[in-house]
């Protein structure tokens, strides 16, 4: 006889559960429209790490290792982890703590602060959870004013704004994942 409590499922187990992200099946996404917009310049987060949990606060944290970024193009990374953008090496970290978050069936509104290269903005985050095999699918965006965060290095407005933000991937039981995961 097995003395486990049942698991919640579907959509209740959305705010029973305390989430980690599983980086081996997720992606942290940057997009930036640049040369004048006519160009977009993508890349992605390597190392990151994050939580939901509904029942506290703050119920969602995102932990990147702002060094781990990656646009395909060696140079161009070097200038963005420079103090001309992320400022890695006084920054090493990029956070999102949320503020607020309802959920409305599958779809999560977000409210927080984004801290990057030394400074920090609010942030609203749209997202949306999909209950799949006991795990949860996210994909979650968001805007953000580089020029607010102090990275607007760049010959004559060539960057433009806003930055997308995406999350996109697998949450899993925290309980179920090894620290760290």
């Amino acid at each position: 006889m097995s003395t486990t409590a049942p698991q919640p499922t579907g959509l209740q187990s959305i705010e029973k559960t305390h989430w980690r992200i599983d980086p081996t099946r997720s992606q942290v996404e940057f997009r930036t429209p640049t040369f004048w917009g006519m160009m977009t310049v993508k890349g992605r987060f390597e190392r990151y790490d994050g939580t939901l949990d509904l029942r506290q606060e703050p119920a969602i944290e995102l932990t990147i290792e702002a060094a781990s970024l990656n646009t395909n193009n060696n140079m161009r990374d070097k200038h963005l982890r420079s103090s001309d953008f992320f400022d890695v090496e006084n920054h090493p970290q990029v956070r999102f703590v949320s503020d607020s978050a309802t959920l409305d069936g599958e779809r999560l509104t977000v409210r927080g602060r984004l801290y990057a290269a030394g400074t920090s903005v609010p942030l609203d985050v749209d997202a949306r959870l999909r209950p799949v095999d006991g795990e949860l699918e996210v994909e979650a965006t968001a805007s953000a004013d580089q020029f607010e965060l102090g990275m607007s290095h760049g010959a004559l407005g060539m960057i433009r704004t806003p930055c997308e933000l995406t999350v996109r991937g697998r949450l899993v039981s925290a309980a179920d994942s090894p620290a760290g995961a």
